[in-house]
């Protein structure tokens, strides 16, 4: 008697997970560089010719919307997500919305960085958490974009380039919109599963690490690492 009890509960578990797993939309982040995806401490060579190896990647993907093609929005609540490349479950987003089904979803929109107000609210939880290493502090706000690594392009110290995104105030405001349209043949192998590439060849393409290798603090070269962000994104 006990073995069927377990066997029914057993059963009831599965359904319930099956049916949450439908009820739900997953976005997957897959991190590439030059459409292969990038393992740390492997080298990859970018368009300026520049050699990289990369120790850490950390970002921000904030304000989740799907938009659909009959007008509807689903908006996530409290949307903040910190993927790190040293952790794989940060690379899936669950969003627990059932009403995509037989819908034609027209866009993903979201950000990269964190809101001002967020960033002086103070002592915050979750991803936001300062013990996460992504906030300099209230003066400063968030890291949105952490990158680093070594690359023999780089006349610094052990060639090490740094990359910390962020600032809330102008002109230093380094949050940018992403806005990602599906085609149809998107839609047509559509289920409830999204992948999205973050390509970081875009990137260092756009500059040379020769000159450019250390950022740490909002200003200038911060903005112009912050509107190139907006091109790393796709829908795979």
């Amino acid at each position: 008697m006990n073995k069927i009890i377990i066997g029914f509960l057993l059963l009831l578990s599965i359904q319930s997970n099956a049916q949450k797993n439908s009820d739900s939309l997953y976005l997957n982040i897959n991190l590439l560089f030059d459409k292969q995806p990038i393992e740390l401490d492997s080298n990859y060579i970018s368009k300026k010719n520049d050699t990289l190896c990369f120790s850490s990647i950390k970002f921000y993907l904030t304000s989740f919307e799907f938009h659909f093609v009959d007008n509807s929005v689903f908006k996530e609540e409290y949307s903040y997500h910190l993927i790190d490349i040293e952790n794989s479950k940060t690379n899936t987003l669950s969003f627990p919305y059932s009403n995509f089904k037989n819908k034609v979803l027209k866009s993903v929109q979201f950000n990269i960085g964190v809101d001002s107000l967020s960033s002086v609210s103070g002592a915050l939880e979750g991803d936001l958490d300062a013990t996460k290493g992504m906030y300099w502090a209230w003066q400063s706000g968030f890291i949105n974009l952490k990158i680093e690594g070594k690359s023999s392009s780089c006349p610094t110290r052990k060639n090490k380039f740094q990359f910390h995104v962020g600032g809330y105030l102008q002109p230093y405001y380094a949050m940018r919109n992403i806005n990602l349209y599906c085609n149809d043949n998107f839609n047509n192998k559509f289920k409830n599963q999204i992948e999205i590439g973050m390509d970081l060849e875009k990137l260092f393409s756009e500059i040379s690490l020769t000159s450019t290798n250390n950022i740490m603090i909002p200003g200038d070269e911060a903005m112009k690492i912050a509107n190139l962000s907006t091109k790393l994104f796709s829908i795979e």
